[in-house]
């Protein structure tokens, strides 16, 4: 079945870096566009960034471009956030994400909070 693993998240001080991981089983991870998202309590789902199958292409949400990289390692049906200079409002739950054409998958999370 459809699995996606979310870790890495933890505790960073603002400023700091943290490397997301999203491991995938029970598709063929290298055809279908990956993305990230996070939410807060009381709010919905914000999407972070997005990447193509390839990995050619990725699209970055306003509040994170210039700090956040999306990879993927297709061979390790892995997808990858780096974020840079962390601030306090990136605190927040990521899931990754696919849509499969028969429905869409979310991971179960993993939580990152900055705070000093």
């Amino acid at each position: 079945q459809v699995q996606l693993v979310e870790s890495g998240g933890g505790l960073v001080q603002p400023g700091g870096s943290l490397r997301l991981s999203c491991a995938a089983s029970g598709f063929t991870f290298s055809s279908y566009v990956m993305r990230w998202y996070r939410q807060t309590p009381g709010k919905e789902r914000e999407l972070v960034a997005t990447i193509t199958s390839a990995g050619a292409t990725t699209i970055y949400g306003d509040s994170v471009k210039g700090r956040f990289t999306i990879s993927r390692d297709n061979a390790k049906n892995t997808m990858y956030l780096q974020m840079n200079s962390l601030k306090p409002e990136d605190t927040a739950v990521y899931y990754c994400k696919v849509n499969l054409p028969v429905r869409a998958y979310w991971g179960q999370g993993t939580q990152v909070t900055v705070s000093s």
